[in-house]
């Protein structure tokens, strides 16, 4: 595909009275409340955490410290596909965006099956729920709306990606022809998240060993070949040629929800930093 990017000004818009595009400047303000709403979150965690009351959980008994660093890592190379799916539609390249969305949708979906494993781990073999301890009221509250966030964004991307095959031929039908395209990033979502929860299950049970790989695919092999097959159809749908109505025009669109996910992402390093590691300085 041809490069237009140069003809092009995604960062100012002369319509605007601001210069910045009226999408990307709600998208500011409206990541300004939420980082609002995520420090008041964090504040009460911290401030609960300076006055535990007697007999509460220990954290360093509770949290894994490996099982969140991974998920921290998962998390900040979706950031980076991110960026790269931006710079792609930018310079029109159509296939190279779709595929970088993909890496994004995955990795994110990646971190909430790590999240989903911890919470229950937590619940069942902690026995920290949301109501019987103050971290696990705050705890949970905090991770799990950056986990909705998260969803949320996973949900947006899919959407986004199903848009760029819309077809570019007037009254033309595209979203019936691409049902199946949809049902197989639909199975793709869900087989990922089941091999990531029974992954990381076999690496807590057996450590990082070929006995717990082993021990996933005696459990899992359907889900890890399933997931594989289902990216790779995914990935040669991306190839799909031909007119449509997505483009370096509508680059301002990936690049709010580029704003999003950066900004998830930088709200869980500082959770990550102020939940689990401070834990380890005292």
């Amino acid at each position: 595909m041809s490069s237009h990017a140069g003809t092009i000004d995604h960062h100012h818009d002369p319509s605007t009275s601001t210069g910045i595009p009226n999408k990307k400047l709600l998208m500011w303000a409206f990541l300004a409340s939420d980082c609002m709403f995520f420090a008041t979150l964090i504040s009460t965690h911290l401030i609960y955490r300076l006055h535990p009351p007697a007999g509460g959980l220990d954290p360093k008994v509770v949290f894994s410290p490996e099982l969140t660093s991974f998920s921290t890592f998962i998390l900040l190379m979706s950031s980076l596909m991110m960026a790269l799916a931006v710079t792609a539609i930018q310079k029109n390249n159509l296939k190279s965006c779709r595929l970088s969305l993909l890496s994004t949708i995955l990795f994110g979906m990646v971190f909430l099956g790590c999240q989903v494993y911890e919470f229950n781990h937590f619940v069942l073999e902690k026995k920290m729920t949301l109501s019987n301890s103050l971290l696990g009221t705050t705890f949970y509250t905090l991770t799990g709306t950056h986990g909705c966030h998260v969803a949320i964004g996973v949900l947006w991307l899919c959407l986004m990606y199903v848009r760029s095959f819309k077809t570019a031929i007037p009254g033309a039908s595209w979203f019936g022809k691409n049902i199946v395209h949809v049902l197989v990033l639909l199975g793709a979502l869900l087989l990922s998240l089941k091999a990531t929860l029974g992954l990381v299950h076999a690496v807590q049970v057996d450590g990082f060993s070929g006995a717990a790989l082993g021990h996933f695919f005696a459990a899992e092999w359907l889900a890890a070949i399933g997931t594989v097959a289902a990216v790779a159809i995914l990935i040669g749908f991306a190839r799909q040629a031909g007119p449509v109505d997505f483009n370096e025009k509508h680059a301002i669109d990936v690049e709010s929800m580029g704003l999003y996910w950066h900004f998830v992402d930088i709200v869980w390093i500082v959770i990550f930093t102020a939940v689990y590691l401070l834990e380890y300085l005292k």
